[in-house]
């Protein structure tokens, strides 16, 4: 993958790129503050950004925001964002934007759409699992943090126990990145078959036509869910 790593801390940012380069991954530009976060990103072509949260010039939720203005921008670009502290309210500012991405218009575009990451820093000593969770969200993937999923699963009561197996199976899947035709691939099922079982998803969580980010939504669900379980 390519990437664009931000953070003030030239320690931990130097550590993350060495790790990265490492496993095979390119860090094609750094930064240190929100406003070279956003110019390099607008600069260079990348797959993923890895912010931190509180970054200059405002040290509050710099980094966040800037993510969040890169994602309008660039539906398709990778974003995971790294927190020093549980903080569920960043959490919902990044998976349920109050602008949706420019292109944003339907199911199909929602699929090419890049993926969502939300992690607490004291994972990326978690060097295999870190590494794994960009990975995810490389390929479209959702990735959040367990202790922000349970804060979020507090204030919004989980709906999948009205799913069938199969639906769960397709949803746990759709959280890997998997698009409509790689689930019908992979679970040998015809692109009709897929598209029925995505809309019956989006239906029982509540997820009317026409809202935006459905499919994020959808796997922000089952994975506040079923990372509470374990």
């Amino acid at each position: 993958m390519r990437l664009i790593m931000a953070d003030d801390s030239a320690l931990f940012r130097e550590g993350l790129v060495g790790l990265l380069e490492r496993r095979g991954h390119e860090v094609v530009a750094q930064a240190t503050t929100a406003t070279e976060l956003l110019d390099v990103a607008r600069a260079v072509e990348a797959d993923l950004v890895v912010t931190d949260v509180r970054m200059p010039p405002g040290m509050s939720d710099d980094g966040l925001r800037a993510a969040v203005t890169l994602r309008r921008e660039f539906p398709g670009l990778g974003i995971m964002v790294l927190s020093q502290y549980v903080a569920p309210a960043y959490a919902r500012e990044l998976f349920y934007p109050t602008e949706a991405p420019q292109s944003a218009s339907s199911d199909v575009e929602d699929e090419a759409r890049g993926g969502l990451g939300y992690l607490l820093k004291d994972r990326v000593g978690r060097v295999a699992d870190f590494v794994r969770s960009l990975e995810i969200v490389g390929v479209g993937g959702v990735v959040i943090d367990p202790e922000v999923a349970a804060e979020l699963l507090r204030a919004q009561p989980s709906r999948l126990a009205d799913l069938t197996e199969r639906e769960l199976e397709i949803l746990e899947l759709m959280a890997k990145g998997y698009s409509n035709v790689q689930l019908s691939e992979t679970l040998f099922l015809s692109s009709a078959t897929v598209s029925k079982h995505v809309a019956n998803i989006f239906l029982k969580l509540g997820l009317q036509p026409g809202e935006e980010n459905r499919r994020v939504r959808a796997v922000l669900a089952y994975l506040t869910a079923t990372q509470q379980r374990r």
